[in-house]
C-alpha cells in the first residue's frame, strides 16, 4: 500500500513539473502615455504601496511640490496607513488611488513563484485578489478603481484577459525607477531623472527605511526642474501592450 501511495505521489509530482514546464510564459507589460504635442513633455508617476508603512519623504515631496501621482494600494497597506490615506484624500488634485490587489499576490493563474512570491495559482484566486483589492478601496470611500497592477507586475496572459473582462486596465510601466525599492538613492535618482515625454515611472512608497526613497525624491525634482509635467493615469491616454489597455 505504501509503495502504491509513493508511486502515485511520484506520478502527481511528475505531472505537476511537466505542467509547470509547459505553462505559458509570463509577461511584464509596458505602458506609455500619449506624448505631449508641445512643451517639455509629460510623464506619469506611479507608486506601489504593497504593504508595510509609508515613505513620508516621498509623500511630503509630492504634496510640497504639487506633483500628481497614481498610487497603487493593496488592502494590506490601506489597513496599516490610515493617516497617509487621509493626506492623499485631502489632495484629490494630486492623488489617484488604484487597485494593487487585496493581499499583494501575483496575478498569475498557474502555481509558481515570482521573485519569491507565490502566485495566485488559479483563475478563481486571481479573481479574488483583484476584487478584494477593489473592495478595500471602496471601503475608504474612494471612487471605484479603473486600473489594476498586480504584485511583481508580471502576469499570465490568461490573467490579463480575465482582469480586462472585469473592467480594469492593467498598468504596466516604461521606467523601473527603484528596482522594487532595492536600488540605492543615486541609481534610483538617475533612472527617474532620465524619463522622457510619454514615460510611465514605477517606484514604491511603502519602504521608508530604504535608500531608494531618497532617490525617488531627487529624481522627481530633477524632472520638475527640466520643466516636465506630471499627470495621473486617469488624466492621460495610456497605451499598453499585451492587451492591457485596448
Amino acid at each position: 500500500m505504501r509503495l502504491l501511495q509513493k508511486n502515485l505521489w511520484m506520478i502527481a509530482m511528475s505531472l505537476a513539473m511537466a505542467s509547470a514546464g509547459h505553462a505559458a510564459p509570463l509577461v511584464e507589460p509596458t505602458l506609455h502615455i500619449r506624448p505631449q504635442a508641445s512643451g517639455a513633455g509629460r510623464v506619469a508617476l506611479t507608486l506601489d504601496a504593497c504593504g508595510g508603512q509609508t515613505d513620508s519623504r516621498i509623500l511630503s515631496a509630492l504634496v510640497d511640490n504639487k506633483i500628481p501621482a497614481t498610487i497603487f494600494v493593496t488592502g494590506i497597506w490601506l489597513k496599516r496607513n490610515a493617516a497617509a490615506v487621509e493626506i492623499m484624500r485631502a489632495h484629490p488634485d494630486l492623488f489617484e488611488l488604484e487597485n494593487h490587489g487585496g493581499h499583494h499576490i501575483p496575478a498569475v493563474d498557474t502555481p509558481r513563484k515570482i521573485y519569491g512570491i507565490r502566485s495566485a495559482g488559479s483563475p478563481d484566486a486571481v479573481l479574488a485578489e483583484v476584487e478584494s483589492g477593489a473592495a478595500a478601496l471602496a471601503g475608504t470611500g474612494e471612487p471605484a478603481p479603473k486600473w489594476f497592477r498586480g504584485a511583481t507586475a508580471e502576469y499570465s496572459p490568461s490573467a490579463i484577459a480575465m482582469i480586462r473582462k472585469l473592467g480594469f486596465k492593467v498598468a504596466g510601466f516604461s521606467i523601473n525607477g527603484d528596482g522594487g525599492s532595492l536600488l540605492g538613492a543615486k541609481e534610483t535618482a538617475r533612472r527617474i531623472a532620465a524619463a522622457k515625454d510619454g514615460d510611465v515611472i514605477i517606484s514604491h512608497i511603502n519602504q521608508p527605511t530604504h535608500a531608494a526613497g531618497e532617490g525617488v525624491v531627487q529624481g522627481l525634482l530633477a524632472l520638475k526642474a527640466k520643466g516636465l509635467t506630471f499627470v495621473r493615469l486617469d488624466d492621460a491616454e495610456g497605451i499598453g501592450n499585451n492587451g492591457t489597455t485596448e
